[in-house]
């Protein structure tokens, strides 16, 4: 049990690290038209990419985590 707690704060650490390192450029400015309209087809490459997948993955892996350690206490 102690074990999945920690597991869990670990990835908790990694996951704000993730979304903290994300392009700062991607705020809610291009929500309500603030943004520049040259980035909105603009695709992701290269360390972007796998950042914003390894985000995804550690969420994923996140809410896991939470589901087990609320149904095995």
């Amino acid at each position: 049990m102690k074990i999945l707690t920690i597991l869990q704060t670990v990835v908790a650490v990694a996951l704000m690290a993730a979304v903290l390192l994300q392009n700062r450029g991607a705020g809610l400015g291009g929500v309500f038209g603030g943004g520049d309209s040259s980035n909105v087809f603009s695709t992701k490459r290269g360390l972007e990419k796998t950042l914003f997948r390894a985000t995804i993955a550690l969420g994923v892996i996140f809410i896991g985590l939470a589901l087990v350690n609320i149904i095995w206490q």
